[in-house]
This record gives C-alpha cells, structure tokens and sequence, in this order.
C-alpha cells in the first residue's frame, strides 16, 4: 500500500470539514419520560443497535514484528516501514499501554516518567480483548469494526482482524458488525458483495454478531459524499443497499452530514439511495468543535432528520464525537456531553461514537495519556489534562457509559455532565505489605505500578504498600500507594495482576481470606480463583488456582 494511499485512507473522514456556525440553539426542553416531545417514535423496537452505543473500532495498528501479514507500523506512521518518531507520526495522541501484555518499542523519546515510547499492535489478540474489555466494563455494547477495501495488501490483516474481534466480543459479553467504508473503492459495486459472501458474512453465525429485527447488521460509509474519493452514482449505491437487503441484512448508511438537504458535503440526487437504508448515521467529524456548534447541530441538521427518518420509517443514529484533543475541543468532556444531551432529547434511536481507537485524528475514546507523564518529551502532543483539568486516562470511556446510562433512561436526562474526571479515591481501611509465602519475597506494584504485580522484594519501600479499600458485601479492593490505582485480575483473571485501574469494578474486587495458621489468601470474585505467586514467586501474580497452597499464602503487615 502505498504512502500516499494511506495517508487518504487516514483522511477519509474530513471532507468538506467545516464546522458549523451561528448561535447556539436553546438548551432546555421538556423531556418527558424517555424522549423530547417532538421525537417520533423509533421505526424499530430496541435491538443491537437500536436503543444502544455502537463504537467505530479502526483496529487498524500493526507494528514491526507482530506477525502481521501487512508487516509494518501500519497506520503508526506515514513511512509504515519506519518506526514512528515526531518526524514519522500518523497519530495525533498517545495511548496509555498500561495494561497491554506486549508493546513495540518506537523510536520517539522516552516518556515523561522514563518510561519506554512503546505502541500496541491491534494485530495482538489479548489487544482486542483489552478494549472490548473496556467496552464491557464501561457498559459499551457495540462495535462497529470498519473495513476499508479489502481486495489489496491489506486484506489478509483485516481479515484477521475481523476473527479476532469476533473472538473478543464472543468472550466479554459484548455485539460487533462490519462497517464497510468504500472510501477509495474502485471496484467497489462487485467487489463488496464478493466480500460478503465468501468472507464476512461467515462472522454472522457468531452468538456476538449484531442483529436488529431479526437480522444481521452490516454498515456501508460513504455512499453520497461528495468528494472524489466516494465518486460512485447513486444507480450503483442503491443497486448494493438492496442487495444487502436482499440478503437479509439490516443495513446502515453512514451517510454525510446534510444528506437530508443534499447540499454542502452531500452529492445531488442521492435521496432514494438515503431512504433505501434501514438506519441512518450522519458524519459529524469536523463539523464541529464547540458546544455552541453542537447546539446549532441539534436545532438545523439533528431535529429535521429525526423527522424526516420518521416519516420514512427509518432509525436514526447519529455520532457523537469526545473532540479532537490536540485542538483542544473537549474542555474536560463537557463539548461530548453537550451532544449526548443533545442527542437524546431529539430522541434519536441509537448513538455512534466517533471513534473508539481513532488516535490517528485526537478523537478516540479508548485510554489515552492522562498527563505529560505518560506522553513521549519529543512528540508535542497534548494529554487529556491539557486545559488543566485532571483526568483518568479512562475518563471518556465512562463518560460514553454514562451517555449509554442516560439513552437507555437508565439515569435522568441532565445538561450537567454527571461524569468525575477523576473517579475519587475512596478512604483507605489501612495499609498492607503481602510477602509471599513461596519465596518470602515482598510483593511489588513492579516499574512504579506500569508492570504486573510481582513478589521479588526482600524490603518495602511506595511500591510494595497496597491500601485496602472496602469494595462492599464483605469484599476488598487494593490500591497501589505508588500510582494510586486499583489491582485489577485484568481479561476476567486470565491475565496478571497488575495496579492500573482507576475505579473498583467485578475485576478489582476480592476476598480477602484469613488461613488457619494466620496467613491470607486473595480470592478473585471475578472467576472464584484464588491469587498464586505463581512459580514459587518467579512469575506475576495471577488469579488461577482452585485452592489455597503455599504458593497462594501471603503474610500481611499493617504499614
């Protein structure tokens, strides 16, 4: 693939972006119980994508020698066959790697705190687990896993990538679909119907494949856009939703923004093409960047298209977006509450977060660096506490759970976002050192809290003290005092224990278990494991065995 090909690829999404003017629409409105009184009711009843948050996942990262079939530092940098650096960057913020078991070292200066400019590769399985790990954890339901043309060299890694978020959702609970974008698709009209048959319609079979209505869900991007990298006529638009119809699918259009109106970023006589799909999701990136702007969004594009969707029996599912972090957009996340407020009061029918994994454009979602601690001296690029505001490196995943809380009138429309930044530490009963009775070896937060728990002290010092924080019914939460997280049995125990965890969840709760000769054992209530120093103290931590023996005792003393 080419360089130039790619860097396309990456821009896809900003055609015509311009964000949008004029004051900002009235804020208050009367709600009712669920919806706005204007809102009509939804076409479908609640599915896998109606009445839910979708996330766009890129899944789109590979790096040298993580036995990717692309071979390269796929979408880290524009000379992918070099390694990223601040004069090679493809993206535009740092993700924080804390909990991925394998990294790939860059050529970026070391981190704020010392440590290692190391990047993921999505091609890595326990990767994808990672984030529809946090998917899971932060009430997510669905992802929505782009694929762009599949007919050249980056076909093989993107069909990997559909089996491995086919595994991960199958795994955590959670709905994925394919999102065709046609973006730069020459053949795309024959070559997508191809696709379909004899590659992905296959995932459909799986417990985790999203259906609505009964049927399976496939999303098209980019039909109408009026640009010359989605120069298709609407006579070959229509011919591929209907024969995705046809199928038997349930097909969403990810569509341009004023496709209603057919102006400005929309070709002329797409109409027909519009109507024929069963859910709508108008592009919002680069339309917007202030609240002000969401406000002028909601009164001039969002309440005449749910009226219009209503009239044409359509579901309606528009973007939300955190705001490009580099420019400085999301003032804490205020700017993407704005639009979940905005959003459910019109009474749309689902919500698509743009994007989960999209570091290449500042608007991800995923975890990303909290400060200039976790971000590399050389790159220039802002962390999440850029205007001042404290914020956990998760802080946009549970502000999308709390959208999700508040589309599902799980909890009451509010203009205030309910959402902490930071979650606030909870008091401490007291404070622990565990030495391993295997080794009689301290247990350590290891590299300041960035490295899986371990016993390999023989003295205490910050990184081998744990507060004991109350975690309800009889449970426990420890939090490392080096970094001020919690130790969570990260992938539901089948992964190490490690300190990276800013708020209690099933994974960072545990029993604590007093033995008869006045040891203690960790009992995982995620998976009814108890916590092992495994191999007599030479491995990590891990919760994976079924009953106490000497390795799976530990002497506590109060600090």
């Amino acid at each position: 693939m080419s360089v130039s090909h790619r860097k396309q690829i990456w821009s896809r999404r900003k055609v015509l972006a311009t964000a949008l003017g004029g004051t900002a629409a009235a804020a208050a409105g009367a709600f009712g119980i669920a919806r706005a009184a204007t809102a009509s009711t939804s076409a479908s009843a609640a599915g896998d994508v109606v009445g839910k948050i979708s996330v766009g996942y890129q899944g789109w990262f590979a790096c040298n020698g993580d036995g990717a079939p692309i071979n390269c530092w796929w979408h880290w940098s524009p000379n992918a066959q070099q390694s990223p650096s601040p004069s090679n960057t493809g993206i535009k913020s740092w993700p924080d790697v804390r909990e991925y078991t394998t990294t790939y070292k860059t050529a970026y200066a070391n981190l704020g705190n010392g440590q290692s400019p190391s990047l993921f590769s999505s091609y890595d399985q326990q990767t994808v687990d990672t984030h529809v790990s946090w998917m899971q954890e932060n009430n997510i339901d669905t992802a929505a896993l782009q694929r762009f043309n599949p007919v050249g060299g980056e076909g093989p890694t993107r069909d990997a990538m559909a089996t491995k978020v086919r595994n991960a959702a199958e795994s955590h609970g959670r709905k994925f679909y394919i999102m065709y974008d046609v973006s730069g698709w020459t053949n795309m009209q024959s070559e997508i119907k191809t696709d379909w048959t004899n590659k992905m319609k296959a995932h459909t079979a799986s417990s985790a494949y999203a259906v609505q209505n009964g049927k399976p869900v496939v999303c098209i991007w980019g039909f109408g856009f009026n640009d010359s990298n989605h120069n298709f006529s609407a006579e070959a638009c229509l011919d591929v939703v209907n024969w995705f119809k046809s199928q038997g699918c349930y097909v969403i259009g990810g569509v341009p923004t004023w496709w209603r109106t057919g102006t400005s970023d929309s070709r002329a006589g797409f109409s027909d093409v519009y109507h024929a799909f069963n859910m709508l999701s108008p592009w919002l990136v680069g339309r917007i960047g202030t609240i002000s702007d969401a406000d002028n969004f909601y009164t001039n594009a969002t309440m005449p298209d749910v009226a219009d969707c209503a009239a044409h029996g359509i579901d309606y599912q528009p973007c939300v977006l955190p705001g490009d972090l580099q420019v400085r957009q999301r003032v804490h996340g205020d700017f993407m509450w704005r639009q979940f407020y905005n959003m459910v009061r019109a009474g749309v029918q689902g919500i698509y977060i743009s994007m989960f994994d999209e570091y290449n454009e500042g608007n991800q979602i995923a975890k990303t660096a909290e400060s200039q601690s976790w971000v590399p001296t050389n790159s220039n690029m802002l962390a999440l506490d850029e205007d001042g505001t404290a914020c956990s490196s998760d802080y946009y995943l549970r502000l999308t759970g709390d959208g999700g809380k508040i589309l599902k009138g799980q909890i009451a429309l509010t203009a205030t976002r309910p959402t902490k930044p930071v979650v606030s530490s909870a008091a401490a009963l007291r404070t622990i050192t565990l030495r391993a009775r295997a080794n009689n070896d301290y247990v350590t937060a290891e590299n300041a809290g960035a490295d899986p728990l371990i016993a390999n002290r023989t003295s205490v010092g910050p990184w081998e003290q744990f507060d004991v924080v109350d975690a309800g019914s009889g449970n426990i939460a420890l939090r490392a005092k080096i970094n001020g997280k919690y130790v969570t049995a990260g992938n539901a125990g089948a992964d190490p224990l490690i300190a990276n965890r800013a708020s209690i969840g099933p994974w960072e709760t545990f029993k604590l278990v007093t033995n008869s000769g006045g040891t203690v054992s960790l009992l995982a209530q995620i998976n009814g494991k108890y916590v092992t120093a495994e191999s007599g103290g030479d491995k990590a931590l891990i919760a994976n065995r079924t009953s106490i023996g000497t390795w799976e005792q530990f002497d506590q003393a109060t600090v």
